[in-house]
C-alpha cells in the first residue's frame, strides 16, 4: 500500500534499507543497509503544514512512495521481477490490459464455451507475461560469486539469504522463445486448426480426453515444462522440485512393492499428461479457476484502492488513534498492519508498506531493529488472515468446500481478532519490560480524519454488504472497484488531486493488478500437477492412513489419536510451508493432511481452516520467513534474530488452530454454533492467548516481571486452555491464577527489598 509522510512530523518516511531510490547507508558489520537518520519529531505545539502543501525542505514524498512501492513489489513473491520499458514494457502493458478486461468481462458476460475455455484463454494471456516480467536468473558460477559479494549478509553467522532486487534488464532471446511456446501450448486446445491427428478446436480436444493424439502429448509436455520454469522464476527451485517429485511418484509408483501403503498400479507418461492437460483436476483445475476468477479481481481492487490513497489514510488513522498513548509506535504498527491487511493478500508486501512509515517511530521509541522487524513482520502477515481480502488459499477453500466466500470470511473473523490481540499484548509487554520511550506523533484527531477520508472504508463495507445479500464475490469486488473510483473524486479541495482515479490511473491500476497475479497463476496452474497426481494415484487416502497410523502406534485412545494426528499434521504443514508458497502449501496440505483430519471426524470447515492457518504461518516461520526477510530489509536488522522475534510475536497463532480440530467446542472460534458456544470459545481462547503472551514476554502488565516458574506455569496454562472442555478450562484457569499470584508475590518481595524506592518508570500504566 502507499506509504505516507511520517505521522510524527519528520520528513517523508525513511526509505527502506536497500531502497532503489533511497539514501541508505551500509552498516559497518556488513549487514543490510540501514536507513539514514530522519529529522527529530515535531515539537509539541509546533504548527503543522497543510497536508496538501509540499514542504520545500523535505524530499519529494512521491519518491519515497515509489521507493517503498518498489520494495514492496519485490516481496509480493519469492523472487523479484523486471522493470520493463520500451517495446517489451508496452507489450506487457497491452497484454495485461487485455487480461484484466477479459477478467472483468467474464464476471458479467461469461464465455459461452464454459469456464474451462475461459481458463485456457486466461492462462494463454498470463503465462507468456511471466517470461517477460521475471528473469531466468541463471548465472555462471563466477558471476554468482560476484553477485553474492554485492548482496546483504543477514548476520555474523554467515546466513546469506539475499534481499531481492528488481531487475532492469530486458527479456532475452530465450525469454521471447518461451513466450512464443507458451502462447502456442496454451492456445492449442482452442485453435480450430487440424494438426495431424490433433487440433481441430476446443470440442475436438475435449473428445480426445483419455486418448491424446501425439500432437496433444507434445504440446501438453511443453506446457508442463513451461509451468515448471514459470514457477522456478517466480518462487524458486523448491516448488518445481515438489511437482517433479509428484510426477515421478505417478510414473514410478507402480514399481514400488505392492505391500507398501503408497504403492499404486502405475501410470504411463501419456496418462499423466492427459490428467494434467485435458482434465478438470490438472492445469485447469480449481486452483487456476480461483486465480482467474477471484484473485485477479481482488488484486485489481487492491491496486485501485492503493492509488485512491486508502493506504495513506489507514496508516494516518492508526497513528492518530494511538498518538497519545505511551506505546503509540507499536500500536500504530499493529493497527496499520490490520487495516492494510483488509485490502492486501500479501504478508511480506504489507510488512514493507507499514514498516516504511512506522519504523522511524519504532526506532525513536527505542525498539532495536530486530524486535521492531519481528513486530512488523507479524503484523504484516495478518494481511493474509484479515477479512475481507484473505489470501488466495481462502478462495480455494470456498471452491473446495462449495461454500460462499462470505462463509469463509466468517470463519476467519474470530481467529484474526485473536491473532492481533496476541501481537498487541506482546507490544504492551515489550514496552514495559524494555522501557520503551513515548514518541510524539503529530497528527490530527482520528475523528477529523474519519470525517474527511472515512469514505475509504466504503468499498470494504460494500463488499461485505453485497456478499450478505447474495451477490457473488466476483461481482461484489467489481462493484467495490466502481465505488472506489467514484469516491476518489470526493477528496477535499485543499488536498492534492493525485489520488483521483482518472482513466490513465485506472489503466495503471489494471496493469498493476494483473501483474500482481502472474506468480499466483503460475503456482495455481502448477498445483494441478499435484492435485491430478493425487487424484489418479489415490495418494490422499493412503497418506491419511499413514498419518493416522503413526498416531495410533502411540495410543489407542480416540481422543489422543486425534490430538497426535493434529500435532503431526501441524509439524508437517509447517515444514511444507518452509519450502513452497502459501497457496501451494495449502493445496498440498489439503490433499494430504485434510483427508486424515476428515477421517477422524473433524468437520470440513475446521480441517480446511487448520490447513490454511499453518500454510499462512510459513511466512513467519524460520528459517525462511519471507515476511521477516522483508522486515529486515526495512529496519536493517540482523535476519536470524528478526525471524526469532517474529516467531515470538506470532506464537499464539501456532497454537490457536489446534483448538479448531481437537474439540467440538473449537468450532465456536470459526463462528459455527450458537452464541453461547462462540462466546465461550472466544473468551477462553483470548485468555489462552493473553497467558501465552505473558509467558513469552516475561512480564505481567500492571504488575511486573514474571520469573521462570511463573512463565512455565503460564505456558502450560495457555496450552491447556486450548482444550475447550470444562475440566481442562478449569485447570488452565487455576494454573493461570497461580502464575499471576506468583508474579504479585515476586513484586511484593522486590518492593520490600528496595526499601520503598521509587517504582521503575517502565511499569507506569498507560
Amino acid at each position: 500500500m502507499s506509504p505516507i509522510s511520517s505521522p510524527d512530523g519528520s520528513p517523508s518516511p525513511a526509505l527502506p534499507a536497500n531502497s532503489p531510490a533511497g539514501g541508505s547507508a551500509a552498516s559497518p558489520d556488513g549487514g543490510p543497509p540501514r536507513p539514514r537518520p530522519e529529522a527529530e519529531p515535531t515539537e509539541p505545539g509546533a504548527s503543522k503544514p497543510d497536508p496538501g502543501t509540499p514542504d520545500p525542505g523535505t524530499p519529494d514524498p512521491s519518491v519515497a512512495e515509489r521507493a517503498t512501492r518498489d520494495l514492496a513489489a519485490q516481496f509480493e513473491d519469492e523472487k523479484p521481477g523486471r522493470v520493463l520499458s520500451g517495446p517489451a514494457g508496452r507489450l506487457l502493458t497491452m497484454a495485461a490490459l487485455a487480461v484484466g478486461a477479459l477478467a472483468l468481462w467474464q464476471v458479467f458476460r461469461p464465455l459461452s464455451q464454459g469456464s474451462k475455455y475461459y481458463l485456457i484463454i486466461f492462462l494463454a494471456g498470463v503465462l507468456p507475461l511471466v517470461f517477460l516480467a521475471y528473469p531466468a536468473d541463471l548465472r555462471l558460477p563466477a558471476r554468482l560469486r560476484a553477485r553474492r559479494r554485492r548482496t546483504n549478509r543477514a548476520d555474523a553467522t554467515g546466513s546469506d539469504r539475499r534481499i531481492p532486487a528488481l531487475s532492469s534488464s530486458g527479456p532475452t532471446v530465450t525469454d521471447w522463445v518461451l513466450v512464443v511456446l507458451a502462447v502456442a501450448a496454451c492456445l492449442y486446445p482452442v485453435l480450430p486448426i487440424q494438426i495431424g491427428s490433433g487440433g481441430g478446436g476446443y470440442n475436438a480436444f475435449l473428445d480426445r480426453q483419455g486418448l491424446l493424439a501425439p500432437t496433444d502429448l507434445v504440446l501438453g509436455t511443453v506446457l508442463l515444462l513451461l509451468l515448471l520454469e514459470a514457477c522456478r522464476r517466480t518462487t524458486g527451485w523448491i516448488l518445481p522440485a515438489v511437482c517433479l517429485l509428484f510426477l515421478g511418484y505417478g510414473y514410478y509408483g507402480g514399481l514400488l512393492p505392492q505391500s507398501w501403503p503408497v504403492a499404486h498400479a502405475g501410470l504411463d507418461f501419456s496418462q499423466l499428461v492427459d490428467a494434467f492437460y485435458n482434465s478438470d483436476s490438472g492445469f485447469y483445475g480449481t486452483p487456476l479457476d480461483v486465480a482467474a476468477s477471484y484473485i485477479v479481481l481482488f488484486t485489481i481492487y487492491g491496486a485501485v484502492l492503493e492509488l485512491s490513497g486508502a493506504g495513506r489514510f489507514f496508516v494516518e488513522l492508526s497513528a492518530a488513534a494511538f498518538r497519545r498513548s505511551r506505546t503509540a509506535a507499536g500500536r500504530t504498527a499493529v493497527a496499520s498492519g490490520f487495516l492494510l491487511g483488509t485490502v492486501s493478500g500479501s504478508g511480506a508486501a504489507t510488512t514493507v508498506s507499514i514498516g516504511a512509515v512506522t519504523w522511524p517511530l519504532l526506532r525513536r521509541a527505542g525498539y532495536p531493529p530486530e524486535r521492531a522487524g519481528g513486530m512488523l513482520a507479524a503484523a504484516g502477515v495478518g494481511a493474509i488472515l484479515s477479512p475481507p481480502t484473505l489470501g488466495a488459499a481462502a478462495f480455494i477453500i470456498a471452491e473446495y468446500l462449495g461454500v460462499s466466500y462470505l462463509q469463509v470470511l466468517g470463519w476467519a473473523t474470530v481467529p484474526t481478532v485473536l491473532y492481533y490481540l496476541g501481537i498487541l499484548l506482546a507490544v504492551e509487554i515489550d514496552a514495559r519490560r524494555s522501557g520503551v520511550r513515548p514518541v510524539v506523533i503529530d497528527v490530527g484527531s482520528p475523528w477529523r480524519l474519519l470525517a474527511r477520508f472515512g469514505y475509504h472504508f466504503a468499498s470494504l463495507i460494500a463488499i461485505i454488504v453485497f456478499l450478505a445479500i447474495g451477490v457473488s464475490a466476483t461481482r461484489a469486488v467489481v462493484f467495490a472497484i466502481v465505488l472506489t473510483v467514484a469516491l476518489s473524486f470526493l477528496a477535499p479541495k485543499n488536498e492534492d488531486r493525485a489520488h483521483r482515479l482518472t482513466p490513465g490511473r485506472l489503466v495503471t491500476a489494471l496493469v498493476t493488478g494483473v501483474r500482481g497475479v502472474l506468480a499466483v497463476t503460475a503456482v495455481c496452474a502448477a498445483a494441478g500437477i499435484i492435485t491430478a497426481t493425487t487424484t489418479k494415484t489415490g495418494l490422499g487416502p493412503q497418506a491419511a492412513a499413514l498419518l493416522i497410523g503413526g498416531a495410533q502406534a502411540a495410543t489407542s485412545d480416540p481422543t489422543l489419536v486425534l490430538v497426535l494426528t493434529a500435532l503431526l499434521a501441524a509439524v508437517a504443514l509447517s515444514l511444507l510451508g518452509l519450502a513452497v508458497p502459501v497457496t501451494a502449501s495449502f493445496v498440498i496440505g489439503w490433499v494430504i493432511v485434510g483427508p486424515a483430519l476428515l477421517d477422524l471426524g473433524v468437520t470440513a470447515p475446521a480441517a480446511a481452516m487448520f490447513v490454511f492457518y499453518f500454510a499462512v504461518l510459513s511466512e513467519v516461520s524460520p528459517p525462511t520467513a519471507l515476511a521477516a526477510v522483508a522486515a529486515a530489509a526495512v529496519t536493517g536488522g540482523r535476519l536470524v534474530p528478526t525471524m526469532w522475534q517474529t516467531l515470538r510475536y506470532a506464537l499464539p497463532a501456532y497454537l490457536t488452530p489446534i483448538a479448531f480440530v481437537i474439540t467440538p467446542a473449537g468450532l465456536g472460534l470459526l463462528g459455527i454454533g450458537g452464541v453461547q458456544r462462540i462466546a465461550f470459545a472466544a473468551a477462553v481462547t483470548a485468555l489462552s492467548v493473553a497467558v501465552l503472551a505473558v509467558a513469552a514476554g516475561g512480564w505481567l502488565p500492571g504488575v511486573g516481571p514474571a520469573g521462570a516458574p511463573e512463565r512455565v506455569l503460564g505456558a502450560l496454562a495457555g496450552v491447556i486452555l486450548l482444550w475447550l472442555e470444562p475440566v481442562p478450562v478449569t485447570v488452565g484457569v487455576a494454573l493461570a491464577v497461580v502464575a499471576a499470584a506468583g508474579v504479585f508475590i515476586r513484586r511484593g518481595a522486590a518492593n520490600r527489598s528496595s526499601s520503598g524506592s521509587p517504582a521503575n518508570p517502565v511499569e507506569e500504566q498507560l
